[in-house]
């Protein structure tokens, strides 16, 4: 799954002169909480957060009075609180590589670029919506998640077993468990019921973690 099929487009962008309550009410219209600065040019210049405009201030706020306040911010433009150095990913990359430099940069989104145009911002909404799919979260089944352990074809004995008693796999993902020696699958399946898939999955796995019914979403 590469980002350029889930990133949102189109792109709300502004001008860097834009004040700071033009931006905010564009956010707050359009639901986002960032966007890309677009230059006269095209050229992206920076990137702005709803969180960077909400505490935006100007210095020695304390001693103004409100309406020598309201006065200077009205004056702050975006150009004044964006963040210059703005980190991108293109539309071929991996979902999981931009959501390691979010998690690892701190970030609750990236534009993406294509030959320096900006075509789209990838979000952690987007990432949300991919990881809702994976666990298949708005679809009902019989959710299980059980230790394995870390060797070849352990998970081939569990979903063929599925298939041979008449079970569909909606789902099916994995994680590291307590040692490397161990994983964690988790998996949800529709077609049977509660008590026939811990029957059948119970031998061929180390221990069953959790095992409920869901309904979908």
């Amino acid at each position: 799954m590469l980002v350029g099929e889930r990133m949102s487009r189109p792109v709300i962008s502004i001008p860097p002169q834009t004040r700071i309550q033009e931006a905010l009410n564009l956010m707050k219209r359009e639901s986002i909480r960032r966007m890309p600065v677009i230059d006269q040019q095209g050229r992206m210049v920076g990137i702005v957060s709803e969180r960077d405009l909400l505490h935006a201030s100007p210095s020695d706020a304390t001693s103004l009075s409100i309406w020598e306040l309201n006065y200077l911010l009205s004056k702050i433009t975006v150009d004044d609180l964006m963040s210059r150095e703005v980190m991108t990913v293109t539309e071929d990359t991996p979902v999981e590589i931009a959501a390691r430099v979010m998690a690892d940069q701190k970030i609750g989104g990236m534009p993406v670029v294509r030959d320096g145009e900006v075509v789209g911002m990838i979000t952690e909404t987007d990432l949300f919506k991919i990881f809702l799919e994976i666990l298949g979260a708005r679809y009902a089944g019989v959710r299980l998640t059980a230790t394995v352990l870390n060797i070849p074809g352990e998970l081939a004995h569990i979903t063929t077993a599925i298939h041979a008693n008449g079970g569909n796999i909606i789902s099916l993902s994995t994680a590291l468990g307590e040692s490397t020696a161990t994983g964690l699958v988790t998996l949800k399946v529709e077609g049977m019921g509660q008590e026939e898939l811990k029957g059948l999955i119970e031998p061929l796995v180390e221990q069953i973690v959790d095992i409920r019914t869901t309904e979908a979403a």
